[in-house]
């Protein structure tokens, strides 16, 4: 056996996000505009939910385009360069291509010249799982200043005939640059999954069945009596509801053990922002003290936008000042897979 021993990279021990960047399509979709397609009120869904409105992106605001202008408002609020990021990290599942990814699209719009860059696929949790990443990639010394973007455009995958999901889903997207700290700023994370649940937030059919549409259309000329739709996003609402209110719960305070603190140690908690019925009966089974800020608002404005929502709902209340730099924020991400994942932040 050789004696020559392969060189190993050593990084800095804390990291911490640099800084936060939002952006939201200004098309707002009030729940008076859809409720019509769905046989359904405003009301309703605002006492099921929380959602009162939700953002339509435009067709020429794509996962891409949204990613960079968030990406932009970050590197801008961390004072780096594009240049000096080396990994960039786009957590989504509603880019419409299945190659290329999106993160490298997004590295070449915004200038981050020959940076590392993949999608994360990890839906509601994928930012939390990004951000993960990104830690471990800065201490064990892979990179330097890392780009996590929580991105999506579900206005393209969404039924708006599906009374269990047409008024749920919303555009946006948000990042965060992380990057070296003398002080730890983002704490360990958890990770976890069960593939036992994972039809329970679902594309309604996979490519496959398109395409075998598609070649029937073609062989024959003609097209079916009766077209299946195109693929949207399905959920088994009761289901995952349980899940969430028990499940979930218990996670956030692994979370908090993994990270080395107390509820009472918090200054905020931000949630995905999935159902306001969610993150009340969280709260509830957490004990939280009264003085934590919780994340509600971006549910109410921007309904779930899935990977996008942490970061959105952190961005937010940094500007609205109910997050001050420095407080200690507990991020929690869940959702389709079923996949969780969550970490304690210093806010920048």
């Amino acid at each position: 056996m050789s004696e020559v021993r392969l060189a190993q990279r050593h990084g800095h021990e804390f990291t911490a996000i640099l800084g936060l960047g939002d952006f939201r399509p200004a098309h707002v979709v009030p729940n008076s505009e859809i409720v019509e397609a769905i046989d359904s009120t405003d009301e309703w869904i605002q006492e099921r939910s929380g959602i009162a409105a939700r953002r339509l992106a435009s067709a020429e605001e794509t996962v891409v385009t949204m990613s960079a202008q968030a990406a932009r408002a970050a590197l801008a609020d961390a004072g780096l360069a594009p240049t000096e990021i080396d990994l960039v990290l786009v957590a989504t599942i509603t880019h419409p291509w299945q190659t290329p990814a999106a993160a490298p699209m997004v590295a070449h719009e915004i200038g981050a010249t020959g940076a590392a860059a993949y999608d994360v696929g990890a839906a509601c949790a994928g930012f939390c799982y990004g951000l993960a990443v990104a830690d471990d990639a800065i201490r064990a010394g892979s990179a330097t200043h890392v780009l996590v973007i929580g991105t999506e455009k579900f206005s393209d995958f969404r039924d708006p005939h599906d009374r269990t999901t047409a008024f749920i889903f919303g555009d946006g997207a948000a990042a965060a640059v992380v990057g070296p700290s003398d002080t730890p700023g983002i704490s360990a994370s958890l990770l976890g999954a069960d593939g036992a649940g994972a039809m329970q937030i679902a594309q309604t059919r996979d490519w496959t069945a398109v395409r075998h549409d598609w070649e029937g259309m073609r062989d024959t000329g003609e097209l079916p009596s009766e077209l299946a739709p195109f693929p949207s996003i399905g959920m088994e609402g009761p289901a995952v509801f349980r899940w969430a209110v028990t499940h979930v719960a218990t996670v956030a305070g692994e979370v908090l053990r993994t990270a080395g603190i107390a509820a009472e140690d918090l200054d905020v908690f931000v949630p995905h922002q999935a159902n306001v019925r969610i993150i009340d009966a969280m709260v509830k089974r957490m004990h939280l003290p009264e003085h934590v800020i919780v994340a509600r608002d971006d549910l109410v404005d921007m309904a779930n936008t899935s990977a996008a929502s942490v970061p959105l709902a952190l961005a937010r209340l940094r500007r609205e000042g109910r997050a001050k730099s420095g407080d200690l924020a507990l991020l929690l991400g869940f959702g389709a897979g079923l996949a969780w994942a969550g970490q304690v932040v210093r806010v920048p």
